[in-house]
């Protein structure tokens, strides 16, 4: 019988992962790491799907799942990927609407403060006489003489993707739709985008600025994806594409490309729903997800097994402190993944600033130079240098002996960029560089738990990622979190993720209706005209009706409040439900702020639906390896490394993870190393291998 699998690839900054599962027998069964080609992202994919068939001839794939950057990449301005010439046709009297925004200012004090760059000029910035009253009644008829002197313009100024955004289109999108078919009447391959479809809610601001992100994706997006499945079809692989998006979910090629908002954070996801997986698996409920890759750390918290999510998410705009800053990048109503990201990778480059104070990030080596351990030209040290001076990478090789290394590199470059301008040994210099980079990403664990009320001391974290493992112990001891969980694959853990991933769609529809006037019948019916398109788009992507799952929200306030809150609705709405409803609400209000007022009238904003089509899991008991019984022997040698929590040099054994069995226990201080990542175990810690080759960490035991 021949072997059906299932690959996912990941593209991060640094590397890009692919890994491969066995339809038939549910095990993991290759992994695979190439350098990732950030100006041709497809490359690397490519490359990657090259050498899993050089080692097994022709296999018979049946999917190949994607996570990409190549959205936010595009949003944050990088060479190759320059946005398209985008136009915006609105109601008369909203076109400078992108421009004025909110009154929000990235920098409150600062006098000098920038917005954005508006992402449509001016002059493509066009108006059209119609109007829709808030109930979305027509109250001036939509006037198609203005839409084909605006055609015109097009043609004239070559416009190659068009975002349209009329008053109150989220209620009745006669007007819009009208729009659209008198320009593909006339207009040839251009993109059109239509607010109605990609963010049909309230707030015309955020409505029309997601269209527009919308539309300039579209062009980038489509053509990544046309080029992909070129490369792939090259290569004699017919399977469907899948790609990974925000909300945790993954969607076929063709169905993303329609709405590219749909995956701008479509790598980081991965990660936190295999730790949200495993945390189920393992009967933990609260799980912090923590990533850190070669270029970036981020951090996600799971809760009761499901990962926070938000409706709303600012791209292309500045981080602080892993904190978005408001106001400085553009808003987009979609469900995201709640994250909290940094520019503290293993690439992160190390300087020294006009004060003579050390720094990490937020420009990073990439893959191409990459660190100066690397050897291919670069001069700059980063915290993979850092780590190897210290004496905690292996000194030779990195990937099982397939990428050599080179210490006197790193010493090279600390000398040359940072003791000898601050005049500090190089291996002090290394080791505050890791105290930065830790203090930094430790700030970005207490985001998603402390600054949203909730205790990192009631989690365990899950570190992966190539460098996580190495960082975990110190940012456990930091947040006072006693357990830890490095998973069976740490470096390759987002691709793992994307082989659990389920099908997720979610579709949303605007009512703003007081919940005590609603009739339940109305309701009912709306919940069953969203389920009816979301099954219609799960079968269209090969899953079968008991596969599906169905699940309902509402996005609830008080009247008088300008945000919503989440929450779960059953099946079916009647009125015992709507009651219920009602006082769920009241509950989550208070759990979330404090306080609940049960006399205030409480309106149902939006009502949602998230369509999931369940996939095949991996299962996480891996291959069966050649296992060592005695400890010692999987120990390959004994090396010096500083330990700051020790403040000292200790003579410290490696051992092989592959050589580890279920059941083995190595105390701290002591290093794993495996082919995607190392674990660095500190002093007090002790490691134990479950039987899920995953290891598990826990203080003072």
């Amino acid at each position: 019988m021949y072997a059906e699998y299932r690959i996912a690839i990941d593209v991060g900054g640094t590397f890009t992962d692919l890994i491969a599962m066995d339809s038939r027998t549910g095990k993991i069964v290759t992994i695979i790491k190439v350098p990732s080609t950030p100006k041709n992202p497809e490359k690397g994919v490519i490359k990657a799907v090259e050498q899993f068939l050089q080692h097994y001839g022709s296999p018979k794939i049946k999917a190949v799942i994607h996570a990409t950057t190549i959205a936010t990449n595009s949003l944050l301005g990088q060479v190759g990927l320059e946005l398209p010439k985008v136009a915006l046709i609105t109601t008369k009297g909203f076109r400078d609407i992108i421009e004025i925004g909110r009154q929000r200012r990235p920098r409150l004090y600062d006098l000098f403060a920038s917005k954005p760059r508006v992402l449509v000029e001016k002059k493509y910035r066009f108006e059209v006489s119609e109007r829709l009253n808030a109930n979305g009644d027509v109250i001036e008829p939509l006037n198609e003489d203005d839409v084909k002197k605006i055609i015109e313009k097009l043609k004239e100024e070559e416009i190659k993707s068009i975002a349209i955004s009329f008053l109150h289109s989220y209620l009745n999108p006669i007007h819009e739709l009208r729009v659209k078919k008198l320009l593909l009447s006339t207009l040839r391959d251009v993109y059109i985008s239509l607010s109605c479809e990609v963010a049909p809610e309230h707030r015309e601001y955020e409505r029309t600025c997601t269209t527009v992100v919308n539309a300039l994706l579209l062009p980038i997006i489509e053509k990544y994806f046309l080029q992909l499945e070129e490369g792939l079809r090259k290569l004699d692989v017919k399977a469907p594409l899948l790609i990974m998006q925000s909300n945790g979910g993954v969607a076929s090629a063709n169905i993303a490309a329609k709405l590219p908002v749909s995956v701008i954070e479509s790598g980081p996801a991965a990660g936190v729903i295999a730790a949200a997986y495993y945390g189920r698996i393992m009967g933990i409920n609260n799980v912090l997800s923590f990533d850190m890759g070669g270029t970036t750390a981020k951090a996600g918290a799971v809760i009761n097994g499901s990962p926070l999510i938000t409706t709303e998410y600012e791209v292309g705009g500045e981080v602080h402190a892993g904190r978005i800053i408001k106001g400085s990048g553009y808003p987009v109503r979609y469900p995201f993944i709640d994250l909290a990201e940094v520019s503290a990778g293993g690439g992160s480059i190390i300087w020294v600033d006009k004060g003579g104070i050390i720094r990490v990030g937020p420009i990073s080596a990439g893959a191409d130079p990459g660190p100066a351990c690397y050897g291919k030209g670069g001069e700059n040290p980063t915290i993979t240098d850092a780590n190897l001076i210290l004496g905690r990478l292996n000194q030779k090789y990195l990937l099982g002996g397939k990428m050599k290394v080179f210490r006197e590199l790193s010493e090279k470059a600390f000398r040359d960029k940072i003791s000898a301008k601050i005049g500090v040994e190089v291996e002090e210099a290394a080791l505050g560089a890791i105290k930065i980079a830790n203090t930094v990403m430790s700030k970005v664990l207490r985001i998603v738990t402390v600054e949203r009320g909730l205790d990192p001391r009631d989690f365990v974290l899950v570190a992966f990622g190539g460098a996580g493992p190495m960082h975990a112990c110190a940012l456990a001891e930091d947040l006072e979190i006693s357990k830890i969980i490095v998973p069976a694959y740490p470096g390759m853990f987002s691709a793992v993720g994307l082989l659990i991933t389920d099908f997720k769609h979610t579709f949303v529809r605007s009512i703003r209706k007081i919940v005590d006037e609603i009739d339940p019948v109305e309701l009912e019916t709306i919940f069953g005209e969203l389920e009816t398109k979301g099954r219609e788009i799960l079968r269209s992507e090969g899953v079968l009706d008991d596969q599906i799952v169905i699940r309902r929200t509402a996005d609830m306030r008080y009247e008088s409040q300008g945000y919503e809150l989440s929450i779960a609705v059953n099946n079916p709405v009647d009125k015992n439900e709507i009651k219920e409803l009602k006082k769920r609400f009241h509950e989550i209000h208070h759990l979330t702020y404090g306080y609940k007022i049960e006399e205030e009238a409480v309106e149902i904003v939006n009502v949602r639906i998230e369509c999931v089509g369940l996939t095949e899991k991996p299962k996480l008991k891996v291959q069966e390896c050649k296992l060592e019984e005695n400890i010692e022997e999987a120990m390959i040698e004994k090396r010096t490394i500083y330990f700051e929590n020790e403040e000292q040099w200790l003579e410290t054994p490696v051992y092989l993870k592959d050589r580890l069995r279920e059941g083995s226990v190595v105390f701290g201080p002591a290093i794993i190393e495996q082919y995607d990542s190392t674990i660095v175990v500190y002093p007090e810690w002790v490691a134990k291998v479950d039987s899920y080759s995953n290891v598990l960490l826990s203080r003072g035991e």
